[in-house]
């Protein structure tokens, strides 16, 4: 993630005054540092990852920015596994980095999750300049601009694309 998503993930989460965040993809926990940086001191950051280990290193690194225990909730297992087990209009913000072709499934879930006004963020939809990019090109590029294309045309969402790192799209839930 570059320094410019994770600001901007960190003044987002500040904006809608976030308290409860869903993120898809826990990674090294870079993302998850920048958005409880941005969230209110009693705001718990919930984190699915399929990979464990990648979990327990993110909570290493949480642990040694100074964030209590308390302050994340780690999930282990398949994003679209464990998301239909988390509360409708319970999140303020949803941050998407998992699996890019299952982007239109976050987006649903994502919806059914946010409270209204509360935000969806989308990492990485510029796909290295592919997803504008002339000729063919691979099936996760394709379902990225299927991406856009819906976020765009839907009545339920105000969206913005905001271009920093490898491009954020972001949308306030109606």
């Amino acid at each position: 993630m570059s320094p410019s998503t994770g600001a901007a993930l960190r003044m987002l989460a500040a904006t809608v005054g976030a308290k409860a965040v869903a993120e898809i993809g826990t990674g090294t926990g870079v993302s998850g540092i920048h958005l409880l940086h941005g969230m209110r001191a009693d705001g718990v950051l919930t984190t699915v990852d399929p990979e464990p280990e990648r979990q327990q290193f993110a909570r290493q690194a949480f642990r040694a920015a100074g964030f209590a225990g308390n302050r994340a909730r780690f999930i282990p297992g398949r994003a679209l596994d464990v998301l239909p087990r988390l509360a409708d209009s319970g999140y303020d913000l949803v941050f998407c980095d998992g699996d890019r072709m299952e982007c239109l499934d976050y987006l649903a879930e994502s919806l059914r999750l946010l409270r209204p006004g509360g935000l969806v963020c989308f990492e990485g939809v510029f796909s290295d300049g592919r997803t504008i990019g002339p000729g063919p090109q691979p099936a996760e590029v394709l379902r990225q601009r299927e991406l856009l294309r819906t976020v765009r045309e839907s009545q339920d969402l105000v969206p913005s694309l905001l271009p920093v790192g490898d491009g954020l799209l972001c949308a306030v839930k109606r």
